[in-house]
């Protein structure tokens, strides 16, 4: 009998440590910012903001009106859904509009 509750507490303590092992991987999983919503646009750090509109806009040219027109579409009422790429176009698209329309004689 004593025989059965030794490898029965062994066997519940190995089930044990492999799910706690197997949760801590599944909330470690890296996550793709540029492919995330902008929730995970609030919480990443700068330089990992600025990393991600290298690699949405392949240059490294306003960058920071970039991450500051991100930050300002995150903080919209319900823009958590939206996607970081999707913001990023349409910030793109807002400062290609912006140089566009400049006036030449202010230039």
């Amino acid at each position: 009998m004593n025989f059965i509750k030794i490898h029965l507490k062994l066997i519940i303590g190995i089930l044990a440590l492999g799910m706690v092992a197997a949760m801590f991987f599944m909330s470690m999983k890296p996550s793709d910012l540029e492919e995330g919503d902008l929730r995970a646009w609030l919480s990443a750090t700068s330089a990992r903001r600025q990393a991600a509109i290298e690699i949405l806009t392949g240059g490294s040219e306003n960058i920071g009106i970039m991450v500051a027109c991100i930050d300002r579409m995150a903080g919209l009422p319900e823009s958590g859904k939206v996607k970081v790429r999707d913001a990023a176009s349409l910030c793109a698209v807002g400062i290609a509009l912006r140089e566009n329309n400049r006036d030449p004689d202010t230039q």
